[in-house]
């Protein structure tokens, strides 16, 4: 192949059963719905690629960024085309989400597993609590004040959870939801087409910083995007003609958090 003398063989070959492509089928279809309408759908592919690819957790991590970028690029076309114009004010948003990313990137390439896993599951706690308590404010439509991405705290706030998505991205959607929907007063609808535009601007510096330090898989990790990138393709058709699609992201949301605390606190 033209990428053989670039790309080591061993980074790009792939060697799955029938039944292990079946997985990467189903997991990267429910993960790419997964991430698009709420996050924390890497709880799901981190595993595959360490369990059933064999690849070491720092690997994992950085595998995982080809499918996060490539659903966010094809939820964000569709939903552009959709109509959904949900992005001004978006500059903000992104500047301080990007610089962080880059940020918790160039820490992840020597990452510690055990501690990330209580600290996230730590904010998974959090973040359930925050989803049960007065619900009113996820699923309400709101007047968005574009203002308010320019407020320090805004700015401090997306910062910080783009170190953490340059970190870990598993989580990365339900912090960026609750910035969108807590502090710059999106709808959570709105809210997916903003987060799916970051999440896809930010993973291009990301997904480099890993590829520069060898720990991307490009066979498995393509192979789980393309399956992630149909995932995220049925969710946006649904969001978009979905009236109560708010309603059903909160009670997605409320899901998946649980499951990620459970998951990294036990």
């Amino acid at each position: 192949m033209i990428f053989s003398s670039i790309i080591p063989p061993e980074i790009w070959s792939i060697d799955l059963t029938a039944w292990e492509w079946a997985l990467f089928l189903v997991a990267g279809v429910v993960t790419g719905i997964i991430n698009t309408l709420a996050g924390s759908g890497s709880l799901i592919t981190l595993p595959i690629f360490v369990f059933i690819c064999g690849l070491p957790a720092p690997v994992a991590n950085g595998t995982n960024r080809i499918g996060v970028l490539l659903q966010s690029g094809v939820g964000l076309a569709t939903y552009r085309a959709s109509k959904k114009d949900v992005f001004e004010g978006a500059i903000w948003l992104i500047v301080p989400t990007i610089a962080g990313a880059i940020t918790g990137s160039l820490i992840a390439v020597d990452l510690d597993e055990s501690t990330m896993n209580a600290f996230l599951g730590g904010l998974l706690v959090f973040m359930l609590v925050v989803l049960l308590v007065n619900p009113g404010r996820w699923i309400h439509e709101m007047a968005v004040d574009h203002s308010r991405n320019k407020r320090p705290l805004t700015l401090l706030a997306f910062f910080a959870i783009g170190v953490y998505g340059g970190f870990i991205q598993a989580g990365v959607g339900v912090f960026l939801l609750a910035g969108m929907v807590l502090i710059s007063r999106y709808s959570l609808s709105g809210g997916n087409g903003m987060k799916l535009l970051i999440v896809f601007l930010y993973g291009i510096p990301t997904l480099g910083v890993f590829i520069w330090h060898d720990q991307v898989h490009f066979g498995y990790g393509l192979a789980m995007a393309i399956f992630q990138a149909l995932g995220a393709w049925l969710a946006v058709k649904w969001v978009v003609h979905f009236k109560n699609a708010d309603l059903w992201i909160h009670r997605l949301l409320i899901l998946v958090v649980a499951a990620g605390a459970i998951k990294f606190l036990f």
